[in-house]
C-alpha cells in the first residue's frame, strides 16, 4: 500500500496534478500510476527528443524491459536524454540511474573524435556526469551515479534491477579481439545485476544475408541470432524479442554503415538528394531483446 501511494503521488506530482484520488489499490491502479509517471517523464523532454520518439519508442521499450519506478537501472553509454534523462524523471526519488561509460583503453581504439583531448577528459567523466545530472530539470528525480565498464566498483555488486544496452553493443563487439571488451562487459553486467535482474538490448540489426564480417560492429550493425547466442553463452537467459523498434526500410548493403541514417546523416550533409533519401528511410532497423540473469 505504501509503495503504491508513493508511486501515485510521484506520478501525479510529475504530471502537475493538484489532487490525489486513491481509488482502487489493485493491480490495475498500480499499472495506471506507472503509465502516468512514464508519460509525464516523456512529456518533460525537449521537443527535439520527442521528435525521435517515432523511431525510438521509449514508452514501449521501457515497458517491454519491465523498467518501473523505484528501480536501479544502468544506462550504458548514457546521454542526457537517451536514456538517462528519461529514466531520472521516471524512476522517481526511490530509484537510481547509473550511467556506464566505456573504459579508457576501449575509447582509445575508436580513433576519429576520440582524440587526445577527448581521452584526457575520460578519467573525470564519472564525477562530471553526476555533477551535470544535478542540473537536470526534473521534479522528484532519481539519484544519479556512474560507473565504468572494466573497473566496476564493488559497491554496485548485486544492486541493479535492469541493465540497458541501447545502441551500445556494437562497440563492445567490434573491439572484442583487441581487448576482450564484450566478454568483460558480460562479467560486469553479471556482477551488478540482482539475481533475476534483466538486460534490455536495443541494437542496430544487420540483415541476415550480409556477411558476418560486415556485421561485426564496425558498421554499427550486429546480427540478432549472434547477439542472442552471445548472451546465452555468457549465462543469461533469453526471455523475449520485440519488433517495436524495427524498420523494414533500413536495408544496408555491405558498402554502407548505420551512420548514413538520421540523426547522424554522415554521408549526406552536403547532398540534399541523398539526405532526403536517408530521411525517408528513418533511423535504423533495431532488434529489441530481453535477457535475464538466473
Amino acid at each position: 500500500m505504501a509503495k503504491f501511494l508513493l508511486i501515485c503521488a510521484a506520478a501525479l506530482a510529475l504530471a502537475g496534478c493538484e489532487t490525489l484520488n486513491l481509488g482502487s489499490t489493485g493491480e490495475a491502479a498500480v499499472q495506471t500510476a506507472k503509465a502516468t509517471r512514464l508519460e509525464a517523464a516523456l512529456d518533460a523532454q525537449p521537443d527535439a527528443a520527442k521528435a525521435r520518439y517515432q523511431y525510438r519508442h521509449p514508452k514501449e521499450t521501457l515497458e517491454f524491459f519491465g523498467v518501473e519506478p523505484g528501480m536501479t537501472v544502468v544506462d550504458s553509454l548514457p546521454g542526457e536524454i537517451w536514456y538517462s534523462g528519461i529514466l531520472a524523471a521516471y524512476l522517481g526519488p526511490d530509484g537510481k540511474v547509473i550511467g556506464a561509460d566505456y573504459s579508457i583503453p576501449m575509447w582509445s581504439l575508436f580513433g576519429g573524435f576520440a582524440d587526445e583531448e577527448f581521452l584526457a577528459m575520460r578519467p573525470g567523466w564519472a564525477a562530471d556526469w553526476v555533477s551535470k545530472a544535478a542540473d537536470w530539470p526534473y521534479k522528484d528525480a532519481a539519484e544519479v551515479d556512474a560507473m565504468v565498464y572494466g573497473s566496476v566498483a564493488d559497491e554496485f555488486a548485486g544492486t541493479v534491477d535492469v541493465v540497458l544496452l541501447v545502441r551500445a553493443l556494437h562497440h563492445f563487439n567490434r573491439f572484442e579481439e583487441e581487448g576482450g571488451y564484450f566478454t568483460a562487459a558480460f562479467a560486469d553486467i553479471n556482477k551488478v545485476l540482482k539475481p533475476g535482474g534483466a538486460v534490455g538490448v536495443v541494437q542496430h540489426r544487420a540483415p541476415v544475408e550480409n556477411s558476418d564480417t560486415w556485421a561485426e560492429g564496425d558498421n554499427g550493425y550486429l546480427k540478432q541470432d549472434q547477439v542472442i547466442a552471445a548472451f546465452e553463452a555468457a549465462g543469461f537467459e533469453f526471455i523475449a524479442a520485440s519488433e517495436i523498434n524495427a524498420n523494414s526500410n533500413d536495408k544496408p548493403t555491405e558498402s554502407e554503415f548505420v551512420w548514413r541514417l538520421p540523426p547522424t546523416l554522415g554521408t549526406s550533409k552536403e547532398d540534399d538528394a541523398l539526405k532526403a533519401e536517408m530521411m525517408a528511410i528513418g533511423e535504423s532497423d533495431r532488434m529489441t531483446l530481453l535477457f535475464r540473469k538466473p
